[in-house]
């Protein structure tokens, strides 16, 4: 089940942006005040979750969700809302696969991390532009997971 409305998007700082999401939305989604969606955006579709922000409910706009749909802070948007009940899996890159394949402490903290914080790691790897900055950062990752084990 999904749910539309039509909103604009807020701009809050120099780049942060979001659309306020009903309190009625969040409600017919009825899994929490901070529920996994599936998003329709300017027919552009990604996962997103809705958080809760000066006691409002708002969904969060990247710069890359923008350009890809075409829009811009202050447009005026329809969104579809939809429960994201599939499971959130992050796939590590084969090189930083391999380094926690062969560091299993590193391996069990990289499993028991949540989505997000999985997602951090594996985006601040992915976007290394050399492939001796994306060395480091595999290392400088595992070393760090290893330590919070």
């Amino acid at each position: 089940m999904s749910t539309a409305f039509r909103a604009t998007i807020e701009l809050g700082g120099k780049t942060a942006t979001g659309v306020e999401v009903p309190p009625q939305v969040v409600e017919a989604l009825g899994s929490s005040r901070r529920p996994p969606v599936h998003v329709t955006l300017n027919g552009y579709a990604y996962r997103s979750t809705v958080a809760t922000m000066r006691g409002r409910f708002m969904l969060p706009i990247s710069a890359a969700v923008r350009s890809s749909a075409g829009v811009a802070g202050g447009d005026e948007v329809d969104v579809e809302l939809g429960l994201d009940a599939e499971p959130r899996e992050v796939a590590a890159p084969p090189d930083f696969a391999a380094a926690l394949a062969a560091d299993p402490r590193a391996r069990e903290a990289f499993e028991r991390l949540s989505y997000s914080h999985r997602l951090r790691w594996v985006l601040s790897i992915e976007g290394a532009k050399t492939d001796a900055t994306r060395e480091r950062r595999v290392a400088k990752a595992v070393q760090a997971l290893r330590e919070d084990a």
